[in-house]
């Protein structure tokens, strides 16, 4: 998914010398996606399957996937995009439907030693890191800024987030 985690994940994949894959459903957020240095971008209404999809645009399958959206479906087909030896990312929780439980692939999983990791946040350790890519120039956090709004806008930009209604991530900048 392509809402302010994904594009983050894309941002900083390239910075890092990557070659990422956006997927999402909505052309705004891959032509976002693309800004930050996607090299390749699927729309999943266009394609029988966003895994088939990353398989052959990597001619066998993913280094690495992260899934910020938490969703069933997103999270087994992230897993499936990954070649043998794959590290998938779970960033994005999952949905009060979901309750926090999902089927994953797991004989795949296993014959193609595929790691399964869950990341809540980034540990402080790893800021410097960060600060230095934006120091260099090859991170520029302001790009992944999709709006900026007054306080009284916050409520309504943030329930629009609920149905995936912004592009980029709205920064409160009046008060």
């Amino acid at each position: 998914g392509c809402g302010g985690v994904g594009l983050s994940a894309i941002h900083i994949a390239d910075a890092l010398g990557a070659h990422p894959i956006a997927i999402d459903l909505v052309d705004d957020k891959l032509e976002r996606a693309e800004e930050l240095g996607a090299r390749e971008t699927v729309n999943v209404t266009e394609v029988d399957s966003s895994a088939q999809a990353v398989q052959a645009i990597t001619g066998g399958g993913a280094d690495v996937s992260i899934d910020a959206l938490g969703v069933a479906d997103t999270c087994k087909n992230s897993v499936n995009s990954l070649g043998t030896r794959g590290s998938h990312v779970q960033v994005g929780l999952t949905t009060g439907e979901e309750e926090g439980q999902i089927e994953l692939p797991v004989d795949i999983m296993t014959m193609q030693e595929i790691d399964f990791h869950g990341s809540f946040g980034m540990p402080l350790v790893r800021y410097e890191e960060l600060f230095n890519l934006i120091a260099q120039g090859t991170l520029e956090p302001d790009k992944i800024i999709g709006e900026t709004l007054s306080l009284e806008e916050a409520p309504e930009t943030l329930a629009s987030m609920d149905d995936y209604g912004t592009v980029g991530i709205p920064v409160i900048t009046e008060f």
